[in-house]
């Protein structure tokens, strides 16, 4: 479960350090009800509480399609809303099993839906094989869902047990 001891230790490590823009990762909790929405409602707004003038941005999952509680994460003030795509959807199968590339989307789509005016991110991985072609398409489909943000990632191999590098494209284009 949740370690309810751990929003007040972010909050506190935030205030020691005096950080100015705190971006919180996550796993996947799709083991949890809400998706661990409520979790991550009470770590921003702890934060929020001891730091006010902390910008926040929470990475989250796509709460295994869960949106109903999309809203709680949404009223925990946080500045910003990311969560990465990854990667091309040809390359779903092999690098995001278990992940869908649409529920993604939607998931960004729908942030936009219950606030438009929050900053939605996402970001993506080169180098496992996409092409132009497929980059673009990906760019297109994040701006259509009202994406503000994207960070482009070179993709390394954390080992050889991982999925490969297979390119990187020279140069990729946004229409």
């Amino acid at each position: 479960p949740p370690d309810s001891g751990e929003p007040a230790r972010v909050a506190a490590f935030v205030k020691n350090r005096a950080i100015k823009y705190l971006v919180l990762t996550m796993p996947t909790r799709d083991d949890l009800p809400d998706g661990g929405a409520e979790h991550i409602f009470k770590v921003i707004t702890a934060v929020k509480q001891l730091n006010p003038n902390t910008l926040v941005e929470p990475l989250i999952s796509d709460l295994g399609g869960k949106f109903e509680f999309l809203p709680r994460i949404i009223e925990s003030g946080a500045e910003v809303i990311a969560h990465n795509i990854e990667t091309v959807p040809s390359l779903y199968p092999a690098v995001r099993c278990g992940a869908d590339y649409k529920r993604s989307l939607n998931l960004l789509a729908e942030v936009k839906k219950i606030k438009p005016s929050l900053i939605t991110k996402s970001g993506l991985m080169i180098g496992l094989g996409e092409t132009e072609a497929e980059l673009k398409d990906t760019f297109k489909d994040l701006r259509a869902v009202g994406c503000d943000l994207l960070t482009l990632g070179q993709y390394l191999a954390p080992s050889a047990e991982h999925y490969p590098v297979k390119d990187y494209p020279e140069q990729a284009y946004y229409d």
